[in-house]
């Protein structure tokens, strides 16, 4: 992994992530021999229900886990390359915002963490925050904020750095239709922008809407891969065609929604 020029920003070549106990007997097999490459430019959803594996890819893509088996690279890079992660904004499934902060006072903490100068990160900080709607909130204490106000102070976080690849972990989990609506709507304009933005979900609408592909996941391995538009009249059609009953794999909770 030298760090060659390449369309592959993510690449992983028959991946497996094996987890054990103390005593190091293999427990649960996350991620099951699977390959993925996330190009230059698109959308990319990572899909399934609970337990398919897809935060544990993630986990490994970002440098946080490391695979079991097989080859793993980010720009080419091994993912616990400096050069890799100062590429890359991370919005995780949770938005870990400190409460007594204000929305401008958070975005100039992470501008510190990913090295800005003052003058620079005040900039980006205005910029973000009229980009995501909060310019008028700025002053206020972010404890105060409704959840989709959350979500998006925390995506305008992960981009401080201004990253060529932007992870989005369940980015919609939570939120109500409206706020829903608002975050879909930042990430294709992203998108538009050229930015390479991989995301999780299990929700079939949402990949629809933002994803260019998509890949569905089930007990660590590859069910489906393809175009979103080539997959079908609808992902749940296709889901239900491709995968089975929905009992079988536990998937009543990942179509309801």
């Amino acid at each position: 992994m030298n760090g060659e020029q390449t369309d592959d920003v993510i690449a992983l070549e028959e991946v497996s992530k094996t987890f054990r106990d103390f005593w190091l007997r293999p427990t649960v097999k996350a991620v099951d021999g699977l390959s993925m490459r996330v190009r230059r430019g698109e959308v990319f959803g990572l899909l399934g229900p609970n337990g398919s594996g897809k935060s544990t890819t993630i986990k490994m893509i970002l440098g946080l886990l490391s695979p079991s088996g097989g080859r793993l690279s980010l720009f080419g890079r091994s993912p616990q390359s400096v050069e890799a992660r100062r590429r890359l904004g991370y919005l995780p499934e949770l938005s870990y915002l400190h409460p007594f902060l204000t929305a401008r006072e958070t975005l100039r903490y992470y501008a510190g963490l990913c090295g800005l100068g003052r003058r620079v990160a005040d900039d980006r900080t205005a910029q973000l925050l009229k980009m995501v709607g909060l310019g008028e909130v700025a002053a206020r204490p972010v404890g105060g904020f409704s959840k989709g106000m959350a979500r998006r102070l925390a995506l305008a976080a992960s981009l401080v750095g201004k990253p060529d690849l932007l992870i989005l972990d369940e980015p919609t989990s939570g939120l109500d239709p409206i706020s829903t609506k608002e975050v879909k709507t930042l990430v294709k304009t992203l998108a538009k922008g050229g930015m390479t933005v991989l995301t999780t979900s299990h929700l079939l609408s949402d990949a629809e809407d933002i994803c260019d592909r998509v890949m569905i996941l089930n007990h660590g391995k590859c069910v489906a891969e393809g175009r979103v538009g080539e997959l079908g009249t609808s992902l749940e059609e296709f889901f239900l065609a491709k995968v089975g009953d929905a009992d079988d794999f536990e998937l009543a909770e990942f179509l309801k929604n």
